[in-house]
This record gives structure tokens, C-alpha cells and sequence, in this order.
């Protein structure tokens, strides 16, 4: 019987484990959707900046006096990597540290430095790389006001010519199941435009297009970032989701066979009480 009581120890574990996956895919659900709307909201605002950017600098005759548009050898790199604090959420966070990782090789003359964001990318990076500042509390206050202190922190490292070029590598979030590893140039800022994106129509610019630019580029780039946080973080709970969606499956099913088991065995041990009983009286009669 010391068997029985073992298979119905693990079924009682397995059960247990099963309710708790399961409110961590319903927890998840629900905070996807908050996520969803975030980035739903943030979307318009930030095309319509980048594309009043665009159009704007297309039509100044150089974007030297903005020094976020100035391209330099790449000397040196700065990779913002953003991950989650939290696991259980599948290959959503080890995918970006291979990613950023990998990365890191591309200039073999030099090193890249980090800026992470996120506990799990801090705690692998740290080991083997530069991480100049991490930003882990950032999630327990997510508004635009924090980001953007992130973001100037960056911009001015840019513009003191510290580094080169900055990369954002996160995951970009595509539906519940499916999260897409993108690598984003920060800055310097593109420059390439349409030929049909110029600014059209006769406008007066007040007080001038330059310093238009300079007053609408901080707020783009840190829209940006928040942006790419605000994807990450639907991408996060999507892949949990999606990750304790299969852990309760997992568990339903071996529940199951641990079930199936349990009254074999006690259908055997029952079999051997009766063979025991039946052969104890059949020697009392002889």
C-alpha cells in the first residue's frame, strides 16, 4: 500500500501545481489585455511624430546641426537589452540574451557596453559583459516620465560622442503565441526618406524648422523606448500565457496517467487480497 499512497501523494502534487498554472494563465490574460491597450494607444501618437519628423528633416538641407542624426564609425555600441524580471514565461527572455549575445560580436575590435532593462537579462549579462546601468524598477512604475529619463541618459552618452551607435533588442509582440526578436537602431536617427515624404504645401514654421527638430527628436526617441518596453511587456505575458497554458496540459495529462496507474495498482492489490483470502480458506477446508 506504501505505493498507492506515493501515486496519490504525486496526484494530490500535480493537482495542486495544475491550479496554480492555471491561475498564472488567467493572471496573464488579463494583464495582456491591459498591455494590448497600451501599445494600441501609444502607436498613433508615436507614427504621427516619427512621420512629422521625417517630413520636417527631408526638407531642411542638413541634419548636421542636430547632432542624433550625425552617423559615425562605429568605434563603439551601446545595446539597451530588454527583458522581464519575472520567468516561467518560456524562451522570451534566454531568445533575447542569445540575441544581444550574438550581437555583441558583430565589432570584434570592440566590446559593446549594456543598458539593461529587466532583472533575467541583468543577471546573465553582468557575468560576461559591461552593463553601465540596469533598470529593473522600471516595471513597477511604467509611465512615459520614467522612460524619458532613461531615454536623455542615452541621448546625451550619444551626443558626447561616448558611443557610436545605440541598439534596442527586445521582443516584439505579434500575438499571444508568437513573439518576433528585433533589433532596433535608437540612434543615430535615420535620415532616409521618400522622396513623397517631404513636407508640402506652403507652411510657416515658427520660430524654424532646426529648432522644431530639436524640441520634437528627445520626445520621439523616447517614445520609442517606451514603446519597445511597452511591446515587451505584452510579448512577456503572451509568452506566459502561452507557456502555463501548456504547463496545465502537461500536468491534466500526466494527472491522468498517474490515475490510470494508481487503479492498476489497486485493482493488482485487490486481486492479491482476494487470491490470499481464497487460498487461506480453501487450506482451512483441507
Amino acid at each position: 500500500m506504501s505505493g498507492l499512497k506515493e501515486i496519490r501523494n504525486r496526484i494530490s502534487s500535480v493537482s495542486s501545481t495544475m491550479q496554480i498554472t492555471n491561475a498564472m494563465k488567467m493572471v496573464s490574460a488579463a494583464k495582456l489585455k491591459k498591455a494590448q491597450d497600451s501599445i494600441t494607444a501609444t502607436l498613433p501618437y508615436s507614427n504621427k511624430l516619427s512621420d512629422l519628423i521625417k517630413s520636417i528633416s527631408a526638407s531642411v538641407d542638413s541634419n548636421d546641426s542636430n547632432p542624433l542624426f550625425k552617423k559615425r564609425e562605429v568605434k563603439k555600441s551601446l545595446l539597451v537589452v530588454i527583458t522581464s524580471n519575472k520567468g516561467l514565461c518560456g524562451g522570451f527572455n534566454s531568445n533575447i540574451i542569445k540575441e544581444a549575445i550574438n550581437a555583441s560580436f558583430k565589432n570584434e575590435s570592440s566590446k559593446p557596453d549594456f543598458i539593461t532593462i529587466g532583472k533575467k537579462g541583468n543577471d546573465i549579462l553582468r557575468k560576461k559583459f559591461n552593463v553601465i546601468s540596469s533598470h529593473n524598477e522600471i516595471y513597477d512604475d511604467l509611465n512615459y516620465s520614467n522612460v524619458k529619463v532613461i531615454a536623455e541618459n542615452i541621448m546625451q552618452k550619444f551626443t558626447d560622442e561616448e558611443y557610436d551607435e545605440v541598439i534596442l533588442i527586445y521582443n516584439h509582440f505579434k500575438n499571444a503565441a508568437t513573439q518576433i526578436i528585433t533589433k532596433e537602431q535608437f540612434l543615430p536617427i535615420s535620415d532616409e526618406n521618400d522622396e513623397n515624404e517631404s513636407v508640402s504645401g506652403d507652411y510657416i514654421f515658427e520660430p524654424n524648422k532646426i529648432k522644431i527638430l530639436d524640441e520634437l527628436i528627445p520626445k520621439s526617441l523616447s517614445i520609442q523606448l517606451f514603446k519597445a518596453i511597452s511591446d515587451s511587456i505584452a510579448g512577456e505575458h503572451g509568452a506566459r500565457m502561452t507557456a502555463m497554458h501548456k504547463a496545465t496540459d502537461n500536468a491534466s495529462e500526466l494527472k491522468d496517467q498517474l490515475k490510470l496507474t494508481y487503479n492498476k495498482a489497486r485493482q493488482t492489490a485487490i486481486t492479491n487480497e482476494i487470491l490470499e483470502i481464497v487460498g487461506g480458506a480453501e487450506a482451512l477446508n483441507s
